[in-house]
């Protein structure tokens, strides 16, 4: 009797620490259920405020925004020579105006050069990174407050898909193209300026991080009877001194180069704006698999240790993990990208 009594009060222990297991799933699979409804649309709510106020960075046209598409003169300057100074003109992702004197290096003489009337120069970096921000923020608005998510996998689908275009705008604007000497003597460019260039002196305008630069190259062409060794130089964003090309019959060789810059504000905005955008979607990533963690261990200690009490990491009770905030309090965001908060 002692033995069946034994046993039966090890069932009822068991039966009561298997509904307490079960209970504890309950909440976390409630909390998940929480997660997909509520705060996926929260995290988008947040990434459509940044990523409307990024495209009015670029003077994008969106319905119900006002176009901030204005025309800014930044000074070019170097700490370190004077060889090279201008202003520039940016309107958007154009270059509608650049206006250079450049020192030559053999004469000392100064040069005037700016863009003639007829001609502006764009900044393809600035226009591919505007255009990977609008697709990100139109995947964003893809799937309104109504829309109900039925799975993780369904989230990180467009979590990724939306992280791609933020990667992929974000690129553009800290890695410039590489160019050849050759592709840039032959480019568009070249042809902008009035007077016109001479034949030993190129240009590049690129994009770097919130920068905008100009580099000049000075050159000298390389006499067919020099016994100096020919190497053409390969693509590069930047060509140093004793670079060497050839087009048609004439070989050249870069004597100089000089490198000048200015800082673009809403370009640094932008960067910051990305990279926030970036760590919210991965943030609720992360919390996603958290939570699918947890409960394929649950699951799975159920099925092999019938009776153990299964404690979620950090569960405190309640209505969901202690853990498991909303995603406003986890990532810094800035306080008028939080929830709720208008332009």
């Amino acid at each position: 009797m002692a033995l069946l009594h034994a046993q039966r009060s090890m069932l009822s222990d068991l039966s009561k620490m298997s509904a307490a297991s079960q209970a504890e799933r309950g909440v976390l699979e409630e909390e998940f259920k929480w997660l997909l409804k509520e705060e996926v649309h929260a995290v988008l709510k947040q990434l459509q405020d940044i990523l409307k106020e990024a495209s009015r960075r670029f003077s994008m046209p969106l319905a119900g925004l006002e176009s901030q598409l204005k025309q800014e003169n930044f000074i070019l300057g170097s700490s370190t020579m004077d060889q090279v100074k201008g202003v520039l003109t940016l309107q958007g992702d154009t270059l509608t105006q650049a206006d250079i004197h450049l020192k030559m290096m053999r004469s000392n003489q100064v040069f005037h050069f700016a863009f003639r009337d007829d001609k502006q120069w764009k900044m393809q970096q600035i226009q591919d990174a505007r255009n990977h921000i609008a697709q990100a923020l139109q995947l964003v608005n893809s799937r309104d407050e109504s829309y109900y998510f039925k799975s993780g996998a369904e989230v990180n689908k467009l979590m990724d898909a939306v992280m791609l275009q933020l990667t992929r705008a974000r690129n553009r604007l800290t890695t410039p193209a590489t160019m050849t000497l050759p592709e840039l003597a032959c480019s568009g460019l070249m042809k902008m300026f009035s007077p016109p260039m001479p034949g030993d002196v190129m240009v590049n305008f690129y994009i770097n991080l919130s920068k905008l630069c100009l580099t000049v190259y000075q050159l000298h062409v390389l006499q067919p009877n020099t016994t100096k060794n020919f190497k053409p130089s390969g693509s590069s964003i930047l060509h140093n001194p004793g670079a060497m090309f050839e087009i048609g019959n004439t070989k050249f060789e870069v004597s100089h180069v000089h490198m000048v810059e200015c800082v673009v504000p809403w370009l640094n905005d932008t960067l910051v704006f990305l990279t926030i955008s970036l760590q919210l979607c991965q943030q609720l990533k992360d919390k996603l698999l958290e939570l699918q963690t947890i409960l394929a261990a649950s699951a799975s200690s159920q099925r092999s240790k019938e009776g153990a009490g299964f404690r979620a990491p950090g569960y405190r009770g309640g209505s969901r993990p202690q853990h498991h905030h909303a995603l406003a309090h986890t990532v810094p965001v800035p306080a008028q990208f939080s929830a709720g908060a208008g332009f």
